[in-house]
């Protein structure tokens, strides 16, 4: 079996967080990137070729990748390879659909000969062992096996909910109904037997935007083939929005966190740069928090996750907040629920989250949580105050501030950085 890893993806629900990087490059618990996870289920299930297929910003998961090093998917046969969108005698086209995605690189499986293909998508945190996943396959006798976990019904809308037998096999399968008859939700991940895949790629290869949800599944169940539903019960989360991505890693911090980093037997590999260790100064605190390497802490963090290489300021409080890398907070600054992305600068004194919860004023679908986004590379000027539900991308300075403030909802983007 070989897997495909779906990883082009914008993330546009994640804001000014992928204005320049894709969502699977994102960083999640201080010191990984979103896709970690997967990739460390791959190896972890002993599924040692990885095709990552690329699109959206790819530079940085291009260098986070590189050889894959750090999973051991540096080999001489399979390994992991980047497949961006690229030009053949036909033209060139950029990937229009998941399952098209996987269609124009169809030579590449090939070149494997694979009895089985797994799909995964790059944007989910969870652990899952593929290989117990293909063994149900093998048993059921299965031609596509998608990994489904119930969810709220009030949710169910948003996924591809699927009706299954006494015998787990797949009866209905509908893409994001309005009016759900299941709770049984695709988690995204599937395992084709190759040969139905291949078949259902190239009858559909010219359907606009080709997708696995809305057109290879229900192209498939119409043949008659052998769909069933492999149930998983542990912990997966998307972290699609703001408040599942700031949810997800105030999990972490839990005294006792329902997903664990620590687990010896099923690791969470990424790339580690060499880095200086912490360092926490004679009046720093912390509490419940995750600390990356690197970090300098002088002032207050509590229940917090800090990325490598993190500067808390005398006198500063940071809570419940995402802190990327390289991030600097000066002094006396207070922060609340906040996300900050790499290499930012805090100024001294100021305060963020403060005030009550007022509707975005940029995008309401995006920035609909009272959270304070502050997107990477940006500047905050000394002694502002930012009110909650507040997004902000770009230098800014004081003038940019009315009476020294954001309101709550409001939005600084500045020229150059529009989304």
């Amino acid at each position: 079996m070989i897997a495909m890893l779906l990883a082009g993806g914008q993330g546009s629900r994640l804001g000014v967080l992928t204005k320049n990087v894709a969502k699977p490059a994102v960083a999640f618990g201080g010191k990984y990137s979103i896709i970690d996870f997967p990739l460390s289920n791959c190896i972890n299930s002993g599924v040692d070729t990885v095709g990552i297929l690329t699109q959206y910003q790819p530079l940085r998961l291009n260098a986070h990748i590189g050889i894959g090093i750090p999973w051991d998917l540096d080999r001489n046969y399979g390994g992991v390879a980047m497949l961006s969108p690229h030009e053949t005698s036909l033209g060139s086209d950029w990937y229009s659909g998941t399952a098209n995605a996987i269609y124009q690189n169809i030579e590449y499986i090939e070149s494997y000969n694979p009895d089985y293909v797994l799909i995964l998508s790059g944007d989910h945190i969870y652990k899952m062992d593929y290989e117990v996943m293909l063994d149900y396959h093998k048993a059921q006798n299965a031609d596509l096996t998608i990994a489904t976990m119930p969810v709220p019904w009030e949710e169910a809308s948003r996924f591809g909910l699927a009706v299954t037998d006494e015998t787990g096999r797949i009866t209905e399968f509908e893409e994001k109904p309005k009016n759900p008859s299941s709770n049984l939700a695709s988690m995204g991940i599937y395992i084709f037997s190759w040969p139905v895949l291949r078949e259902a790629l190239i009858k559909l290869k010219n359907e606009p935007g080709c997708d696995f949800g809305k057109h290879i599944i229900p192209y498939v169940k119409e043949k008659g083939d052998r769909i069933f539903a492999y149930e998983f019960n542990e912990y997966w989360k998307d972290v699609g929005t703001l408040g599942s991505y700031w949810q997800a890693n105030m999990e972490l911090v839990d005294i006792i966190p329902e997903f664990n980093l620590y687990e010896e037997y099923w690791k969470i590999y990424t790339k580690s740069d060499n880095i200086k260790p912490q360092y926490l100064g004679p009046e720093a605190e912390v509490n419940r928090s995750l600390i990356s390497e690197g970090c300098e802490i002088y002032g207050k963090v509590e229940n917090s996750v800090l990325g490598a290489g993190v500067t808390v300021d005398e006198g500063a409080v940071v809570r419940d907040s995402i802190i990327m890398a390289n991030v600097t907070i000066g002094k006396g600054s207070v922060l609340d629920k906040c996300i900050i992305a790499e290499n930012t600068v805090i100024g001294a004194g100021c305060e963020l989250g403060t005030g009550e919860y007022a509707e975005s004023m940029l995008d309401t679908k995006v920035y609909q949580f009272d959270l304070v986004t502050i997107g990477e590379n940006s500047v905050i000027p000394d002694g502002v105050r930012i009110g909650k539900n507040t997004a902000i991308k770009g230098v800014t300075v004081p003038e940019d501030y009315p009476a020294g403030a954001l309101p709550s909802g409001g939005y600084i983007i500045k020229e150059g950085e529009e989304l």
